[in-house]
């Protein structure tokens, strides 16, 4: 869908702004940070929650653009994103600890997302799964481990009630999302966040790669407390173990 600019309706981009490869953050005000990792960044759009920036890795043509919060945003941006010409996609944000070894300030690399959310049954059945690309996933595995960084690889939640994960306790329906919570805990997932099932299963859908690494913002005993406090975090080293899973990508491109 286009504007009457010819531009895509939501991003405001058109052809030739964005590179292949594309990072993903959920907040508008990351990007210029994240766009610093870039060889010759430069902005270019911004409207309501999305926000654009392109340079170059390795002397590779890359980008950044904001998704807003959750799924129905990022899909909006996933789509036009893929229209424009993006075929490599990285969710690159924070999320809340599902497991008691997974810590504040450790790197979890999503592999394959619960599809706890509305947006991708517009898409596709529920039982069809939410996976993320394999050689993103190994990408994203050697970048956290080139940096030395604590990290983890596994299934994150991916939901669209933040308050309904955070303080379940006081929900009108306390014990189903305790349930609910304590399922998936037990079936193994990692972290919690709210856009990457959007992104796995529209990749799916147009053929393109797509992963996602996230930073952990809290620690597991925290969640469904009402006094639970939020803490400021730093995303530089997420941001890094992205950067360098796309240079990882890029040489291996390269070589095909």
């Amino acid at each position: 869908m286009r504007n009457e600019e010819g531009l895509a309706f939501h991003l405001h981009i058109k052809e030739g702004d964005i590179g292949r490869y594309v990072l993903l953050p959920g907040d508008p005000a990351r990007c210029e940070k994240i766009a610093k990792y870039f060889d010759d960044a430069h902005f270019v759009a911004q409207n309501r929650e999305y926000v654009t920036w392109t340079g170059t890795l390795l002397g590779e043509k890359v980008s950044v653009c904001s998704t807003g919060i959750g799924c129905p945003s990022a899909a909006i941006a996933v789509e036009e994103l893929v229209e424009m010409g993006a075929d490599t996609l990285v969710r690159v944000g924070s999320s809340g600890s599902m497991q008691p070894y997974v810590h504040r300030g450790d790197v979890v690399v999503v592999n394959g997302s619960i599809r706890d959310e509305g947006t991708t049954s517009h898409y596709l059945p529920m039982e069809f799964p939410a996976l993320a690309d394999i050689d993103v996933v190994q990408a994203l595995r050697a970048g956290a481990e080139k940096l030395g960084l604590r990290h983890h690889c596994g299934i994150s939640q991916s939901k669209d009630s933040f308050y309904g994960e955070v303080e379940r306790t006081r929900m009108p329906m306390p014990g189903r999302l305790e349930e609910r919570w304590d399922a998936f805990i037990a079936g193994g997932a990692m972290c919690s966040e709210m856009e990457s099932s959007a992104l796995f299963i529209l990749s799916s859908i147009y053929r393109k790669r797509a992963g996602g690494v996230m930073i952990v913002v809290n620690e597991s005993d925290l969640g469904g407390h009402s006094d639970m406090h939020m803490v400021e975090f730093d995303a530089d080293n997420v941001i890094r173990v992205a950067i360098e899973g796309f240079k990882i990508l890029i040489q291996q491109d390269r070589k095909h």
